[in-house]
């Protein structure tokens, strides 16, 4: 069995590989902007999906920030951090029953909830704090490239993608919290996450996809205000909220 130390280990080298890896694709995008600038019009008029093309569209309008957006943002944390999410939460419990030490984990002198909640609050550590921490180097990047860019917007739409990706993560964890085959809750939860993806991009289904709540044109409303969205966060925390305490209910009745 992993002791404590042990876990919190884990998580912060899963942080950090998240991290790198997100750092990883937002340098050379960041540094690319000049170059995307120049072609964004061939682009807009090369894409063949009505919905793309309105997404090049938002692009070449929203100008800078909305170009490091979707990059960062909707690209880059949607679906690598939407992966994260599964990963980092498929195995909180069902990896325990799967690898048969749920008993000696139940059998530690430490209440299930402050157990479980430990568990969920580490896995959801390492998912949100690298979205913040890259969006950090947002500004020195783009100052790279001669733009003189502030980070509040930015930050602010670090803080909208972290409730989403919460969401993701909080489903899967109650999943975990219910069942005992973590490969399954993986594969379940990704092809709803990539069938949210297929939505968008179909122009009569696109506004039922759930990454509407993350797109370009909502982290243009919130670089306006300067504020989150309360008609889209409270929702989404709220399914968090209750996701986890509904995590909890399964685990303070869960048998090895």
């Amino acid at each position: 069995m992993l002791r404590p130390s042990h876990e919190l280990r884990g998580a912060l080298w899963r942080g950090l590989f998240l991290t790198l890896v997100l750092e990883l694709m937002l340098v050379p995008a960041v540094l690319y902007w000049p170059e995307f600038e120049l072609h964004v019009g061939k682009l807009k008029s090369m894409t063949p999906l009505p919905v793309l093309k309105q997404l090049v569209g938002t692009l070449e309008s929203g100008g800078v920030f909305a170009y490091v957006a979707g990059q960062h943002f909707f690209k880059g944390c949607n679906v690598l951090g939407a992966v994260a999410a599964v990963l980092f939460a498929m195995g909180a419990v069902a990896g325990e029953a799967h690898r048969g030490t749920l008993e000696i984990l139940l059998a530690r002198p430490v209440s299930r909830v402050r157990l479980l909640s430990e568990r969920y609050a580490m896995g959801a550590l390492a998912l949100c704090l690298p979205v913040v921490l890259t969006t950090l180097t947002v500004p020195p990047l783009l100052a790279r490239i001669e733009i003189d860019a502030r980070l509040a917007p930015y930050l602010w739409s670090s803080l909208h993608e972290c409730v989403f990706l919460l969401g993701i993560y909080s489903a899967t964890f109650l999943w975990s919290s219910l069942g005992r085959q973590p490969l399954m809750i993986a594969m379940g939860m990704l092809f709803l996450t990539i069938l949210q993806f297929a939505i968008y991009l179909v122009e009569r289904m696109t506004h039922w996809s759930l990454i509407r709540l993350v797109d370009i044109e909502v982290l243009m409303r919130i670089q306006g205000r300067l504020a989150l969205d309360a008609r889209l966060v409270a929702p989404m925390l709220g399914f968090s909220a209750v996701c986890f305490a509904l995590s909890l209910l399964a685990f303070r009745r869960r048998v090895p």
